[in-house]
């Protein structure tokens, strides 16, 4: 089976036709789901859409046309526009491939801030008062704790670590149980940049890593309320109470922690491990705000 992802957005563009009306857009882009991907070797298929035409059976066989001359069928494609939920499934479910609500859309994410910057405006009918309405913003959820099947006891530790963007470059050759990564090229980074994390060492790794590997990982967020957490954002809007920050101490580390991601272009990683001295990962995913 396949083990290719697919990134879409459907949505209108800042582009007036011959009427006054918006163009459309369909985007496909592969998701550069390794460190060593290299984002200018990946799929991508783009189309303008007439207003008149927006429906799923248009978006479908958009879809089709774009597997029909991909070097590799997708097994799932991601999406991040909530507003588009229902027609982007019932086309992808039409097509035959599975569709999932995701903040992980890294590539598909970049590529549209790549034409809103330099594709759109040399289009005949740019409309600039309305360049900025295809961003998208994902308002804060309220937090909740993870499972009792999952969630850790007074046997659980936790620390937050970084590594060198360049220690990524084996990230294959890593005994890891459950992974995800993405190719650090596609966002510029660095070699030497350091890339913030968070390990969590628990006698149930094995059942947390596997927990978490059926979510669709977003990222993690320092929140500073009355009681300071970490929070664990997946899809398009769960949040999970992952840590308690308990004391003083332990909310600077985390407000270091998320100085360090901003440095890092919002790239970091969440690790779990059985105890520290272990060598292999239960689960290791690579993240960006």
């Amino acid at each position: 089976m396949s083990n290719t992802v697919w990134e879409l957005d459907f949505y209108s563009r800042p582009i007036l036709d011959g009427s006054g009306k918006k163009l459309w857009e369909v985007l496909i882009c592969e998701s550069p789901n390794s460190t060593k991907r290299s984002p200018d070797a990946l799929f991508k298929y783009a189309e303008y859409c007439p207003s008149t035409q927006v429906n799923s059976l248009w978006l479908r066989e958009a879809i089709e046309k774009a597997i029909s001359v991909s070097p590799t069928p997708p097994k799932k494609i991601r999406f991040f526009r909530r507003q588009m939920n229902n027609m982007i499934v019932k086309a992808c479910e039409d097509a035959g491939i599975n569709p999932v609500p995701s903040r992980r859309t890294y590539a598909l994410n970049q590529w549209l801030d790549q034409r809103i910057k330099d594709v759109y405006p040399q289009e005949a009918g740019f409309d600039l008062q309305t360049a900025n309405a295809i961003s998208v913003q994902y308002p804060p959820l309220n937090a909740i704790p993870l499972p009792d099947a999952v969630k850790g006891d007074r046997g659980d530790k936790w620390t937050f670590v970084s590594l060198a963007a360049t220690d990524f470059d084996d990230m294959q050759d890593w005994e890891v149980a459950f992974a995800e990564s993405f190719a650090l090229s596609l966002l510029d980074i660095q070699a030497d940049t350091a890339i913030p994390g968070l390990i969590i060492y628990s006698p149930r790794a094995t059942p947390l890593a596997a927990w978490m590997s059926g979510l669709e990982m977003g990222y993690l967020q320092l929140e500073k309320t009355a009681r300071p957490q970490l929070r664990l954002e997946t899809g398009l809007s769960d949040s999970w109470t992952l840590i308690n920050l308990t004391t003083k101490e332990i909310v600077q580390q985390g407000e270091e922690f998320e100085t360090a991601k901003q440095k890092a272009n919002g790239v970091h990683f969440l690790a779990i491990q059985s105890d520290p001295n272990s060598e292999a990962f239960a689960g290791f995913w690579l993240l960006k705000e």
